[in-house]
């Protein structure tokens, strides 16, 4: 014979709100992937912040470690996950800029311009790029930083090499490479100062200003 069912105890419609609501804030797994970066981003921005750990991540989160590194095996693979965001931004706004404007002055002026923007808006995402955030963390990451600035200074060479060659330049390459060095170091520099000032001096001031100076 079968045992009588039980019936369960009665829910009250507090505890079935509390438990819907807990159901819908739960982050499906990518966007708790984005939720760590989003944070880590956010926490590098603090003026003079020291090296983040996994552990004040995970408090700011308020989540345990374990629970970052199921979306991510090491802290240096969320680093990287912000490298991936900047070469993204970066590039593919580079890319429509060479594809719309044809002078290759113009070119190269509009293209230090979007690094700049991109990192005057995303000051945490500026520490990574002049590598003040890496300096403890794995080397690969720094390497993968620096190739950003050489595939930068490489379209540089390549948009003021068409602006040297409609200009009548008899050394076009020449004068290309030592043009994209100059304005690559001006970024660099700028987005040095930028972060040393505690995101207080822009990297975008007089930059038309400067760029007229830099390209006389």
């Amino acid at each position: 014979m079968a045992e009588p069912s039980v019936p369960a105890e009665p829910t009250s419609p507090a505890a079935e709100a509390a438990g819907e609501a807990a159901s819908r804030k739960r982050p499906k797994p990518g966007e708790r992937r984005v939720q760590i970066l989003q944070t880590l981003a956010t926490m590098l921005e603090q003026p003079g912040a020291e090296r983040i750990t996994t552990a004040a991540l995970a408090a700011r989160l308020a989540v345990s470690e374990a629970a970052l590194y199921r979306h991510f095996a090491s802290k240096a693979q969320m680093f990287e996950g912000l490298i991936e965001f900047i070469e993204h931004s970066v590039f593919t706004l580079i890319n429509q800029i060479t594809e719309r404007e044809g002078a290759g002055q113009a070119q190269a002026h509009k293209i230090v311009a979007v690094v700049l923007q991109f990192a005057e808006k995303n000051p945490g995402m500026t520490r990574v790029m002049v590598g003040d955030a890496l300096v403890f963390e794995n080397e690969r990451l720094l390497v993968r930083m620096n190739q950003f600035f050489d595939r930068i200074e490489a379209q540089l060479r390549q948009s003021l090499r068409q602006a040297a060659e409609a200009n009548g330049s008899i050394t076009p390459s020449v004068d290309a490479q030592a043009q994209a060095s100059v304005l690559t170091g001006f970024v660099v520099g700028r987005l040095h100062r930028y972060a040393r000032s505690g995101f207080k001096r822009t990297p975008t001031e007089f930059l038309d200003a400067s760029l007229r100076l830099l390209s006389a």
